[in-house]
């Protein structure tokens, strides 16, 4: 009986044989999955008693088995340093693949385990620290428990073009106008509000925004709403601090060193915010969830795509 999605393993593991018998065919070795296993644990651990651990076998295994097969290949895998067992280019290139098959075995098990088609495979997700903090977290843990063979790749940017350049399969991002080159949809409307913390309000003037120290995104976001907002209503006003993310500037306004615009989806309840006015007219944006549209055609893009438009939820 064919398990539901095993074409997917099948291309990894013709990937993975054919990466082998590139080396094979170089060195006249013919390398196997545990030579893979071996070179994945050294990697992983690097050193030789973490390799043994992760392998349980002894250390002089280890040591024996890498100078084995450094000598059958006749090429250098590790370097020997203070810090440890640094894997040349090769190594590195082989741990990969022998990771992929570790992930495939791993959805092959899942698979058995619960008796049907199971999504697997490596997404990688872009998004800024404050969403990822506020929005993206809650959201993976109500759902990525049902997804045990689906792994993530995060990482914090404000870059468009990491989808642009391939770098990321899914984006959130703050923006009125996404790029017309992106296929998505609108979560919702972020407005801003003036903030403060209680702290800071007693030893100030509430009343008077243009004399309190304020703290604001620095060069890296010249267009942020909350910087476009203070310099049309506050011009005069120079920012005492400057932070190179959204949730920099949120701490420091925790920490009770001035005033800033902050997205409402960062005012939860208990997080020693208290909010000077009403939202910011005109000044408000919308957060995007963002795929290319190549990536419509992979099901582990799709399904966390799907998974993320319902559930996460603005403020």
């Amino acid at each position: 009986m064919l398990i539901p999605g095993r074409h997917y393993r099948l291309a990894f593991t013709q990937a993975i044989w054919a990466f082998i018998q590139v080396i094979n065919a170089a060195t006249h070795y013919r390398l196997d999955y545990s030579d893979l296993s071996l070179i994945l644990a050294l990697v992983r651990g690097g050193s030789l008693a973490r390799a043994a651990r992760l392998l349980h076998v002894d250390v002089s295994t280890v040591f024996r088995s890498v100078r084995r097969l450094e000598s059958a290949l006749g090429l250098p895998l590790f370097e020997k340093s203070r810090s440890g067992y640094l894997p040349t280019s090769l190594a590195q290139a082989l741990a990969e693949q022998a990771e992929r098959a570790e992930q495939a075995l791993e959805a092959a098990r899942v698979g058995v385990e619960q008796g049907g088609a199971v999504i697997s495979g490596t997404v990688r997700l872009t998004c800024s620290d404050s969403v990822l903090q506020a929005l993206l977290l809650p959201a993976l843990a109500r759902f990525m428990p049902a997804y045990p063979a689906l792994t993530l790749e995060l990482s914090t940017s404000n870059d468009f073009a990491n989808l642009s350049r391939r770098d990321a399969d899914i984006a959130l991002r703050l923006t009125r106008t996404p790029p017309e080159h992106l296929v998505g949809r609108n979560l919702g409307n972020v407005a801003y509000r003036v903030c403060a913390s209680a702290t800071y309000l007693h030893s100030t003037k509430a009343d008077d925004l243009a004399a309190m120290s304020w703290i604001a995104p620095d060069d890296f976001l010249p267009d942020h709403p909350s910087v476009a907002w203070r310099r049309q209503h506050l011009p005069g006003v120079m920012p005492a601090y400057r932070c190179n993310s959204m949730l920099s500037v949120t701490e420091l306004v925790r920490a009770g060193l001035g005033v800033a615009a902050l997205p409402d989806f960062l005012l939860g309840d208990n997080q020693g915010l208290v909010p000077l006015g009403e939202p910011l007219v005109g000044y408000d944006t919308a957060l995007w969830l963002l795929t290319r549209p190549d990536c419509r055609a992979l099901r582990s893009v799709v399904t966390l795509f799907d998974e993320l438009g319902r559930n996460l939820q603005l403020r």
